[in-house]
């Protein structure tokens, strides 16, 4: 780009050159009152002014260029003289022939000057087309960028998930030192143990586990019944049925009975179905249907010792009924026992009446009118189903989300919605209550049946057509030789 720049320069040196050698020849020149004469590029005007002797000769007032790069002198001119004409116009041939010259010269000038301005142009193009090759190779720059900068986001994206994988290994790096250091512990007490076993014989060493055995027989023997610290769950096992229903094992079965009884529904109902395990509960896969002589009231069954005890609908009588022969066992009327709604939990659906069981053995739990309305227990003889004795309390029934009994102890539920909590207790050992806060979670929002299994060491609930299990924390206080 340096060269044409020269060559322009060179041109627009030439033509001041030029300019300044006219300025040098027009004042020699005499006799026009006005000349004005235009060639390429130049531009020539003679002025008259007044001011100027007449005997004087032409004089270069002024030049300039104009916007088109054209170079103008102003002169200044004499008065004519008519005496002086012939030899002004000798001179003025004169001057005509050198402006001739000087358009010639102008005019080779301009050809050369168009020829580099062409060159200036093209360079021009060119430069602006190397302008517009940068400009896109430097975005071209920032988009490689970015997509090089995309690619490393996305595999430090990929790898992200290695970070905890890593620190993982770092943990079980740390747990694997931490087990081979127990391994070696464990290895030297086995060592101690067998070189002890070694000094004792087979005889021995049975009388010692004997004697152990015996002792912590008899130290589960002391235990007095437990008292509620603890509700945790639920576990859900299944969702069946309406809102409304029961669900129950027997807490005197054996080990290997696991039997499940199903009840849906709070009234209107006389179908009792039974699943030979928790596993087939799950599945639906029934065992056994059993379809009862009356309908019952409520939600607060129980099964108890192989026999299903229930309200019968609209009364206050209690049926026994044996799943072996499929028959009523008992039948008895819980005398001044409200009914039909009458004494419900806070939900309504008939729960009267509940029927209950625990260590100690069977319970109803219900409200009567000489009671106020108040919460009374009776313990029931599982056989007659004859009251065997009866505690009346000071909690309204109506105010009871749901109850249950452990170990003797009747706990309250002070709603059977969301925020419901263990609220009260009832001691039938010591005929004495207090206020507890004993919160659980009613994941669900509305329990409509709460049961103590003591086999089980659960609550089995009925939440809004959810059939779950709390698990319970019982304290547990040791008997000395002075308590009876």
């Amino acid at each position: 780009m340096s060269s044409p720049l020269l060559k322009l320069g060179a041109a627009l040196s030439t033509m001041a050159r030029i300019s300044s050698r006219m300025s040098q020849t027009l004042p020699s020149l005499v006799g026009l009152n006005h000349f004005r004469y235009s060639i390429p590029f130049i531009h020539v005007s003679v002025l008259l002014q007044t001011q100027i002797s007449p005997k004087e000769g032409w004089q270069v007032y002024s030049s300039a260029q104009d916007p088109d790069g054209r170079c103008i002198c102003t002169v200044v001119a004499p008065e004519q003289n008519l005496c002086s004409r012939d030899a002004k116009s000798r001179q003025l041939r004169q001057l005509l022939e050198k402006v001739q010259n000087m358009s010639q010269s102008i005019e080779v000038l301009n050809l050369r000057t168009q020829r580099d301005f062409q060159y200036v142009l093209k360079m021009e193009t060119q430069m602006k087309g190397l302008k517009a090759k940068f400009r896109q190779i430097e975005d071209d720059r920032k988009t490689l960028m970015t997509k090089h900068f995309q690619e490393l986001k996305e595999k430090m994206d990929e790898l992200l998930p290695l970070i905890p994988v890593l620190e993982q290994y770092k943990t079980d790096a740390k747990l694997i030192t931490q087990f081979k250091e127990e391994i070696r512990n464990l290895s030297a007490v086995l060592t101690g143990i067998q070189e002890e076993i070694g000094a004792y014989d087979y005889e021995e060493l049975h009388q010692r586990v004997l004697s152990l055995e015996t002792r912590l027989r008899d130290c589960m023997k002391k235990l007095t019944c437990g008292k509620l610290m603890k509700i945790t769950g639920p576990i859900t096992i299944k969702i069946s049925g309406t809102r409304f229903g029961a669900w129950m094992t027997d807490p005197l079965a054996s080990e290997k009975n696991n039997r499940v009884w199903y009840m849906d529904s709070y009234t209107n109902n006389k179908i009792v179905r039974e699943y030979k395990s928790i596993a087939d509960f799950v599945s639906g896969a029934e065992s056994r249907t059993y379809n009862l002589p009356f309908k019952w009231a409520g939600t607060n069954h129980v099964v108890y010792n192989g026999s299903l005890y229930f309200n019968k609908y609209q009364s206050n009588i209690i049926i026994k009924y044996s799943f072996d022969t499929g028959r009523v066992l008992a039948q008895r009327s819980l005398e001044y026992a409200g009914f039909h709604n009458v004494y419900p939990y806070t939900w309504g659906g008939f729960s009267d009446i509940d029927l209950m069981a625990d260590e100690i053995g069977l319970w109803a739990v219900y409200a009567t009118n000489q009671n106020a309305g108040n919460i009374v227990i009776s313990q029931l003889n599982q056989d007659t189903l004859e009251v065997l004795q009866s505690w009346s309390t000071g909690y309204p029934k109506r105010s009871a989300g749901e109850s249950f009994m452990i170990c003797g102890t009747l706990y309250v539920t002070n709603s059977h919605l969301t925020g419901a909590k263990v609220y009260y207790s009832y001691s039938t050992k010591t005929s004495t209550y207090e206020y507890t806060d004993i919160p659980f979670h009613n994941q669900y929002f509305h329990i409509s049946m709460l049961d103590y299994n003591a086999r089980d060491r659960a609550l089995y609930a009925w939440n809004n057509g959810h059939q779950v299990l709390f698990n319970v924390t019982l304290f547990h206080v040791i008997k000395t030789e002075d308590d009876t």
